[in-house]
């Protein structure tokens, strides 16, 4: 195997590595075979090819030399040598390599060491232990004592325990109320438009055995807690560490506390990273020995000394402390490690220039990382290459450090602090926040423009200093500040923060030069309200004040397309809107659009256009057929998709309520064809993109296409728009699941989809209650009455307490109409037949209920099957699942074997292994093998 120095094995290893090539043949003979170690394992086995005892190896790695045994006894068995001669042979012949995590797994966002660790034995013993017992666990101590480092050190060692890897959090440029989307960045994780943010981490993160660490939350204590209770709550398999100056006080907390080094774990400190910048000591360990005890032993503290140690030496850095700066450790209600730790950063800070003291505080204006060009612009410096030789000198320093590669800096948690205490009292501070906040604006506006191309990563490096930069502007409305707000709206909504970019969107209406500007602001914030999780009234509200400050701006175009959008939504998004606005009400508004646009605007025309279209009737979701038409020719002069997809929707609808499925389905693909136009970045596009998909789906589900809406099902779920957690996403799917024969993964879609809405906390939509009821029909199907009863209970609460009658939803009357002939339970057999052919007010499943009604009435042996069976014959013309159902029926009635196998082609063409299985059952000679398909599908009963 191999190791390479950046895989955290320190550069010993690689030497011995480099020697490999000078070792005798003989060496080759050692009859050792290939092994994955751990990083400390190759260090052991680096300094076995040394030939050190295992004191020696204990001394160098400063650990103990039962740990070393352990790893010498690990090694033998791992190479599968019988002695430590031959391992320590053996050692000098290969490049060895820590096992790496798998591609799946391993801790996401763990920092690299850049420099060896040194020390900590017991508390690296307590660490691992605690881990082992407790799910919470939490490094406490004061700033610059090694919590990090530590975490990291053992972090690393331990991964293999967690089976599933994890995350690594540095929460230091975090701010309340971003925790969870700190951890969601890192994770990678994109939550559903309508599903809030901490769920679909949880989600993520699920049972698996995973390790997350919550780095620095001393300034968020609370949220972090909150954060560490939900996950510990809804994840059992999830460790959560964290470092902190204060315990977290959750419950079942584990606090381990971090000290100052050890003494002579302070010197080796000193001794290693003073080498590491270059300095020769003298060999004075008497002078190092008292500069770490006035250090307090803090690392912090000492490796920044040991930073200056090349110009001045221990001696000299001894003498620089006693300088009168020192005195600073001397406030009251200061922690007198933390005091000590403040007169290092003074002393550091005072033996810096003029220009690097300047560069040094203004740097602390970033809460995250930044790059040389960023810091040049914030610090008002001339050219890159001064900055470059300031920043330089200030890393050389440790008071900046690389932040995610070479490129990139940052300064410290505690390191930050105390610039930023200098920057408060600097007279240029305002001129700083100045050119950050001009900085913060630009480089948003640049994310902007550049969000067809490669930008998230870019986005996340930056976006926490973006926040800072507009949540510390304190003034009034101005053109940058409401730039940087406007951009943020948009950035976060193409990183799917739908929250956050309504807030944004308000913020920036807030800080518009202008009302007509504010209306614009106002618009987009109610698109990221329609797709998100803000009730109905508030998208109302919101467009509703858009249309004022249109009209405050004299931006009548503006005003008459906000004012046609509440019209149309009511009506066209009944159940997502859910508004009590009445139908007076909404003919003034609409009388308002009118007066207030000019129609020979195209966008305006096609705008009122539609909502004509849905208002004309008089009734909510009734697309009046004629004015469809003239919206659609309107959509079309405007050349705006948004616009073409609204009015497609009409039509289609109007195609949907006379029952031309087929219609509905052609006009249905040419708004699919559509998507491709709609721009994702962009949040009026949302409320299409998301509709687009429901009816694709619903045409498909109503032509009896099962693949196709198979396919939009799991393209609904897969989309980064609708999320792969949404419950309308999922509830779309769970019906297409069952239909298709996919039991198991239908129920287990049923309860996240179930989840999903209880946590949202809206009324039932059609979604909801369908997948509902194909989720109870997947219970009787496999003969769970329990999982039945269940599925009845939250299907009969959940629509009582909407005011829906659950006797008149087609997907319910079909559930309960196939479930009686599986199961070969007739009881209720008229009623369901009767209730089977009712004037459902939906459009995806009646044809089905119809054509499993006529079904029950003949497997049941109703006097009036035939009459039932002519009667669905001649409503469904154009469904491909309820054709073979009814051909099924038609040949169970008339014995007519010719028909059955008919029927079991076209349910095999349609992927409809259920009923293609239950339809092998009524052939004769096929029953044994009807059953075999059967109970390999799950279902084990078969009725008649």
């Amino acid at each position: 195997m191999r190791l390479s120095p950046e895989a955290g094995v320190p550069a010993r290893a690689a030497e011995v590595s480099a020697r490999a090539a000078e070792v005798p043949a003989r060496a080759a003979e050692v009859p050792a075979r290939e092994a994955e170690v751990s990083a400390r394992e190759a260090e052991v086995l680096a300094l076995l090819g040394e030939r050190c005892t295992n004191a020696e190896i204990a001394q160098r790695l400063f650990i103990s030399v039962r740990t070393v045994e352990s790893h010498v006894s690990s090694l033998l068995r791992k190479y599968g040598v019988a002695s430590r001669r031959a391992l320590a042979a053996h050692a000098a012949t290969v490049v060895v390599a820590p096992t790496t995590p798998r591609p799946d797994g391993g801790i996401v966002g763990l920092p690299l060491p850049r420099s060896a660790f040194v020390g900590r034995l017991p508390e690296r013993e307590s660490l691992s232990g605690a881990l082992a017992e407790a799910r919470l666990v939490t490094l406490v101590g004061p700033g610059g004592v090694g919590k990090t480092r530590l975490a990291v050190e053992l972090v690393a060692e331990i991964a293999p325990r967690f089976a599933d890897g994890g995350a690594f959090v540095d929460l230091v440029p975090v701010r309340d109320h971003f925790v969870a989307p700190a951890v969601a960045a890192v994770l990678g994780v994109t939550p559903a438009p309508s599903q809030p943010l901490i769920e679909a981490i949880k989600s993520e993160l699920g049972p698996r055995r995973s390790l997350l660490v919550m780095d620095n939350c001393e300034h968020l204590l609370d949220a972090v807690a909150a954060f560490a209770e939900e996950i510990l709550s809804g994840c059992p398999g999830v460790t959560v560490l964290a470092t902190s100056r204060e315990r977290l006080a959750v419950p079942g907390e584990r606090v381990i506390g971090v000290l100052p080094l050890a003494e002579p774990e302070a010197r080796a400190l000193f001794d290693e990273r003073a080498r590491a910048a270059g300095a020769v000591l003298s060999g004075d360990p008497a002078a190092v020995g008292e500069l770490c005890t006035g250090l307090d032993n803090m690392p912090l503290a000492i490796e920044i000394a040991a930073a200056r140690s090349v110009s001045l030496g221990p001696a000299g850095l001894l003498a620089a402390f006693t300088d009168p700066l020192r005195m600073l450790s001397g406030a009251r209600g200061v922690d007198p490690r933390h005091g000590s730790l403040r007169a290092v950063l003074s002393w550091s800070c005072e033996l810096l220039e003029q220009t690097e003291k300047s560069l040094f505080r203004r740097l602390s204006i970033f809460a995250g990382g930044f790059d040389l060009e960023s810091a040049m612009r914030v610090s008002g410096l001339r050219d890159l290459a001064e900055t470059a030789d300031l920043l330089g000198r200030l890393v050389d320093k440790s008071l900046v450090t690389h932040d995610r590669g070479p490129n990139r800096w940052r300064l410290l948690g505690t390191v930050r602090a105390y610039a930023r205490e200098h920057l408060a009292v600097d007279p240029d501070r305002g001129d700083v926040f100045g050119r950050y906040l001009d900085w913060a604006a630009s480089t948003a506006v640049e994310l902007v423009e550049r969000l067809t191309d490669r930008w998230r990563d870019d986005y996340d490096l930056v976006a926490d200093d973006l926040h800072a930069a507009l949540l510390g502007y304190v003034g009034g409305s101005g053109p940058v500040p409401h730039q940087l707000a406007r951009a943020l709206g948009r950035l976060t909504y193409a990183r799917r923060f739908l929250a956050a970019a309504l807030g944004y969107y308000r913020r920036a209406a807030a800080l518009a030069p202008d009302a007509a500007t504010a209306a614009q602001d106002l618009r987009s914030a109610a698109d990221c309200a329609l797709i998100g999780t803000e009730p109905g009234e508030r998208v109302v509200e919101l467009l509703l004040a858009c249309a004022d400050r249109a009209g405050e701006g004299g931006d009548g175009n503006t005003r008459a397309i906000a004012l046609s959008r509440v019209v149309e939504l009511v009506n066209r998004f009944e159940g997502r809107i859910a508004s009590d606005m009445s139908h007076e009400r909404l003919t003034g508004l609409l009388d308002r659009a009118q007066a207030a646009g000019d129609e020979t605007d195209p966008e305006v025309a096609a705008a009122v256009a539609i909502a004509r279209v849905w208002h004309a009737n008089g009734r909510r979701f009734c697309p009046e057929p004629k004015l469809a038409v003239v919206a659609e020719q309107a959509a079309r002069r405007s050349g705006d998709p948004v616009l073409m997809s609204a009015a497609l929707d009409a039509l289609g609808g109007v195609a949907a309520r006379a029952g031309r499925a087929s219609e509905a389905r052609r006009i249905g693909t040419q708004r699919f064809a559509l998507l491709d136009r709609l721009d994702r970045t962009d949040p009026r596009a949302a409320p299409e993109i998301e509709d687009t998909f429901h009816v694709a789906a619903t045409v498909a589900f109503r032509t009896g296409d099962l693949p196709g809406a198979l396919d939009v099902a799991w393209r609904m779920v897969d989309d980064d728009l609708l999320g792969n957690r949404s419950y309308r996403s999922v509830g779309t799917l769970v019906p297409a699941l069952v239909l298709s024969g996919e039991l198991g993964e239908s129920l287990s879609q049923a309860e996240a989809m179930w989840d999903g809405w209880q946590r949202v906390g809206r009324p039932p939509t059609g979604d909801v209650v369908g997948a509902a009821a194909f989720a109870m029909l997947a219970c009787g199907l496999q003969g769970d009455r329990a999982g039945l009863l269940r599925w009845q209970e939250r299907l009969i609460g959940s629509t009582r307490a909407a005011g829906i009658d659950v006797a008149r939803l087609a997907s319910v009357a079909f559930a309960e109409c196939r479930i009686a002939i599986h199961l070969g339970d007739f009881t209720n057999a008229v009623q369901l037949v009767e209730q089977s052919f009712a004037d459902f007010p939906g459009f995806r499943y009646e044809t089905y209920a119809r054509a499993v009604g006529a079904e029950l009435a003949v497997a049941a042996g109703l006097p009036d099957a035939a009459r039932w069976l002519v009667r669905a014959e001649e409503t469904i013309n154009d469904n491909a699942w309820a054709i073979a159902c009814l051909g099924r029926a038609r040949g169970r009635l008339t014995r007519d074997s010719h028909a059955l196998e008919a029927a079991s082609t076209d349910w095999e063409r349609l992927g409809a292994r259920i009923e293609y299985a239950c339809t092998l059952g009524l052939l004769p000679g096929h029953e044994v093998e009807a059953q075999a398909r059967l109970a390999a599908l799950g279902l084990v009963t078969l009725g008649h």
